[in-house]
């Protein structure tokens, strides 16, 4: 047999077996596991309504094969120490600028790595509607007037009562921050205590009739159970002042189309958040797939508002938590397969 026959017949062989081979090459990549003997610890935030997309991530890490550590509940100091000591690994409730004032704690061993929400974060200052038209309240200057205090009054000391932020939580230096900067010490009481029993009580005291006033965040179920521009309105500040950890972010801190503000533009005094996963800088860089999964997933801040709602109606164990994210993978089960995908071809 010719030289040429022989080597054109084991060309066509060779063709022939990759052709073989490939569907079984791509199921494998399909079902890698790079995780397969890594364990990771996540962590969480005291504040529960980032739990659902925590869980979410969680889950597809574990679908690349990671053993996936019940997410440890930190307040900010203390996980921003603890990732980049590696203590920890990651979490995904990295919310800036609003942690802009731990960057310096946790930048030489940890990184912000990719989005699960991009600049819909907001926070703010609500009211009552129905007080809000009653006394015409725009700002929380209208604070320091007489009437409007006593009607905002509920412990009887003479100031109004605003649900705030507990200690360790971003958000109490930008509350602390305004009460100085607009002069309020006199006029306001920020109420520290628990942030979802303090809202539950002004949640019933709105539905008695009595006017509430609180920061919120979103998502956060406040917004999903207090509608603004029905039951409550954003109100402004007197004028943006920022703490040191947000100086230069000004203009983030008025908004267009802010839905129930009492002003559009709407000026919140809190510029507009990235919510960012923030993990260990050793540990990514030794885990490729983790890197690009955090890097490609994300998940829209409507899903969260709709399943905050859920844990408000009741439905807030870990176990219903878990099940709300295994739900919503399945649901996006394409989209989820394409990440799952580009972090098994990272790895």
């Amino acid at each position: 047999m010719p030289a040429s026959t022989i080597r054109k017949r084991l060309s066509l062989g060779v063709a022939a077996a990759a052709l073989c081979l490939a569907p079984l090459s791509l199921a494998h990549a399909q079902d890698a596991q790079p995780g397969e003997g890594v364990t990771i610890q996540m962590a969480q935030p005291t504040w529960d309504t980032g739990y659902f997309y925590t869980q979410i991530y969680k889950q597809m890490l574990e679908e690349l094969g990671y053993s996936v550590s019940d997410p440890v509940a930190l307040d900010n100091p203390i996980f921003y120490q603890s990732v980049a000591q590696g203590d920890v690994h990651l979490w995904v409730d990295g919310w800036f600028p609003l942690h802009n004032t731990y960057e310096d704690a946790f930048s030489a061993g940890a990184e912000k790595v990719g989005m699960v929400a991009e600049g819909g974060a907001l926070e703010g200052y609500l009211i009552s509607k129905a007080a809000a038209d009653e006394l015409n309240i725009t700002s929380l200057e209208d604070f320091k007037r007489d009437e409007v205090k006593e009607a905002f009054d509920r412990d009887g000391d003479g100031k109004a009562d605003l649900v705030a932020c507990p200690p360790g939580w971003g958000c109490e230096e930008g509350i602390e921050h305004h009460l100085d900067a607009y002069e309020l010490r006199d006029h306001v009481n920020p109420i520290k205590a628990g942030y979802s029993a303090s809202m539950a009580d002004a949640v019933a005291a709105q539905q008695q009739g009595d006017p509430i006033f609180f920061y919120t965040w979103t998502p956060n179920w406040t917004v999903n159970v207090l509608k603004p521009g029905e039951d409550v309105v954003w109100i402004e500040v007197p004028e943006v002042n920022l703490p040191e950890s947000t100086k230069g972010l000004e203009d983030a801190a008025t908004l267009d189309g802010v839905e129930g503000c009492v002003n559009d533009p709407c000026k919140l005094g809190f510029p507009a958040n990235d919510i960012v996963p923030v993990v260990n800088t050793e540990f990514v860089e030794a885990n490729p797939a983790v890197r690009a999964l955090l890097e490609a997933a994300s998940v829209p801040l409507a899903d969260v508002f709709a399943q905050n709602a859920k844990m408000y109606e009741g439905a807030n164990s870990n176990a219903d938590i878990a099940a709300h994210a295994a739900e919503w993978i399945e649901q996006n089960r394409d989209q989820v397969d394409q990440w799952l995908t580009a972090a098994r071809e990272a790895s």
